[in-house]
């Protein structure tokens, strides 16, 4: 267990410490882990969360057709006409973001949401980090907020048999739904704050951009659409762990096909291809070989078990060190395996002790959802946006995302910690 600590903690310093080399360093860290046996050879597979890569990489192709079609463009136009500075566009942006987040996967929440930011940042020649740090933020925020909203939503979920209703009320109470708004209401202060000083006036900017076609933005449209639908379906239907992406890859396409027989060139299909991230994409196949590579070695039961002996006989303790705990784990490990692993030995300390466990499982939902908020690679939608910027010359030092996010998660996650306790656990 000692060697899979070190080489994940050497591994994390020196992402935060290379950020430009963060791809190459987590995929060397994720084949040590396999030559030295801490990641078997039969954990390499299931170690992978392919949902994950294959909707990055089909959104990051439909993004790029949508890009192409100039609704960004026009949607940028629409949002300067309304908003009176640029404080005023990221605080939209970001409110924007955590509303298609509720019902939307994070990463493609972001994917969707940044050609609109970018393209408002290059017309205004302003810097677009802050802004898109800002909205990958407000989408993992958001994740919490209802069952479809993230997959640790679902797992809970699940193991509470709730309803897609119960995360607004609950045993007879309002649920985390509003634990998550209240922190939303704050963080949207906390955005507003961060950009006081972008008080410049947004300029006019006449007639709209035209739309050189309407289907990519159809298809974008009926992405988030068949994503919604897909988290509805009941579990008699057996629906593959890997939905989602197939849902994206199949619209993109779709997309290239239609692309193709409209252009008749290759470039229609090379050049939105070429669009698709590979570096992030390889980052994340290293951050899942390193997680589970730690989750073989019993690091993260391991941690399980301390929180419950820290914990003691006291459930507002238990309350605190949960919520606490799984905020700062969950900036450094993906939340679904420490959320998996959780979830059974939060029921069995409830049983334990006597007391109702709902506190104890929406503390870990928020406090695992908001984590992922304080390091740039501590969620996927902060490495998928991080990675947008790149692409576009822009290299985020943690200092610029440490600013937005530390204290980001901090009024996202108080408000819900008091919420919570009060509602369920007085």
């Amino acid at each position: 267990m000692l060697p899979a600590i070190a080489l994940f903690a050497v591994t994390y310093v020196l992402m935060l410490t290379f950020g430009k080399y963060r791809p190459y360093i987590a995929l060397a860290s994720g084949v040590l882990f396999v030559i030295s046996g801490m990641l078997p050879g039969n954990q390499i597979l299931p170690s992978l969360d392919f949902n994950v890569l294959l909707m990055i990489g089909g959104t990051m192709g439909l993004v790029q057709l949508f890009i192409d079609s100039r609704m960004p463009a026009r949607m940028a136009d629409m949002i300067m006409a309304r908003v009176p500075n640029i404080q005023w566009a990221a605080v939209c942006l970001s409110l924007f973001a955590g509303i298609i987040s509720a019902f939307v996967d994070n990463v493609a929440t972001v994917l969707m949401v940044a050609p609109v930011a970018l393209e408002i940042c290059r017309k205004l020649k302003t810097n677009p980090v802050p802004i898109l740090i800002s909205i990958a933020v407000s989408s993992n925020l958001q994740g919490a907020a209802t069952l479809v909203g993230d997959t640790t939503a679902i797992m809970l979920g699940s193991a509470l048999d709730m309803s897609f209703m119960d995360f607004f009320w609950y045993q007879g109470k309002p649920s985390i739904f509003f634990a998550v708004e209240l922190g939303a209401v704050l963080s949207a202060c906390i955005v507003y704050f961060l950009f006081r000083k972008e008080k410049e006036a947004v300029p006019g900017t006449g007639a709209l951009t035209p739309v050189t076609d309407y289907i990519p933005t159809c298809l974008l449209f009926g992405a988030i659409l068949l994503l919604i639908c897909a988290s509805f379906a009941p579990e008699s239907w057996n629906l593959p762990s890997e939905t989602n992406g197939i849902i994206c890859c199949a619209l993109f396409v779709v997309g290239l096909i239609y692309n193709l027989v409209r252009y008749r060139k290759p470039q229609a299909v090379t050049d939105p291809l070429k669009a698709i991230d590979f570096e992030t994409l390889g980052l994340l196949v290293g951050l899942f070989l390193m997680i589970g590579g730690i989750t073989h070695e019993g690091v993260i039961d391991a941690l399980a078990g301390l929180l419950a002996h820290l914990g003691g006989g006291s459930v507002f303790r238990m309350y605190t060190i949960i919520v606490w705990a799984s905020v700062l784990i969950s900036a450094f490990i993906d939340n679904i395996p420490y959320v998996a692993t959780m979830i059974p030995v939060i029921g069995g300390l409830a049983a334990a002790m006597g007391c109702d466990p709902t506190p104890l499982y929406f503390g870990l939902l928020s406090g695992a959802t908001l984590g992922g908020n304080i390091t740039p690679i501590g969620a996927s939608a902060n490495i998928a946006a991080i990675g947008i910027l790149r692409r576009e010359g822009y290299e985020v030092a943690n200092r610029d995302f440490f600013k937005i996010g530390i204290p980001f998660t901090l009024a996202a996650i108080l408000p819900a910690y008091i919420y919570i306790w009060l509602v369920y656990g007085l």
